[in-house]
């Protein structure tokens, strides 16, 4: 397992060269079987994330319906 190296530079031009060079590296590293965590498909964060969306919805829709009913303002 390889670990990461720390920066100890304050220079932007360092910064900015050493994110720039692995970026796709450290991107597909996410998609491999060696990655740590919860594997999980995009396609499931997105319906994932939709189901919560709605969800929220329907929450402020019974909200404003049962306020709706007892009268309790504007």
């Amino acid at each position: 397992m390889r670990r990461r190296r720390i920066v100890g530079g304050s220079s932007s031009a360092t910064a900015s060269g050493s994110v720039g060079s692995g970026s796709g590296g450290n991107m597909l590293r996410f998609y491999t079987d060696d990655a740590p965590g919860l594997k999980i498909s995009p396609t499931v964060v997105l319906v994932m994330s939709l189901c919560f969306i709605g969800f929220v919805t329907a929450l402020h829709v019974f909200g404003k319906l049962y306020r709706a009913k007892s009268g309790a303002g504007p």
